[in-house]
């Protein structure tokens, strides 16, 4: 399962994650020119790219997550994390969440942490 992680989401959870699981397949926004575009940009190009968004916007990439399955637009999935979720929470969440489930577990799905 592959990961994208949103434009403001916390680095030091990320880094503590590759400290987790070493063979952690995962693209930061940045990275693959999505810097600066719109949610509903970042959800289609994560979908095309077979990636689940992690990210801690709470209220906007959720509702165009909704949006788009009330228009029957398939997406590959919103793991969406709380802010104050304290980083190592974050972290051990993170890891269960990637050791223990598919891409396919989370199609059409938001699934909020902590869980």
């Amino acid at each position: 399962m592959r990961l994208l992680f949103d434009e403001n989401f916390n680095q030091r959870i990320l880094r503590g994650l590759k400290l987790e699981i070493p063979n952690l397949d995962y693209l930061v926004v940045q990275n693959v020119g999505l810097k600066g575009k719109s949610d509903p940009e970042v959800l289609d190009w994560s979908s095309k790219n077979e990636c689940v968004l992690v990210t801690h916007d709470l209220k906007t990439i959720p509702k165009f997550g909704y949006e788009r399955i009330n228009k029957r637009l398939n997406f590959t999935g919103v793991i969406a994390i709380s802010s104050d979720l304290p980083i190592g929470q974050a972290i051990d969440e993170l890891a269960i969440i990637f050791q223990c489930s598919n891409l396919s577990d989370f199609k059409n799905q938001i699934l909020y942490l902590p869980i």
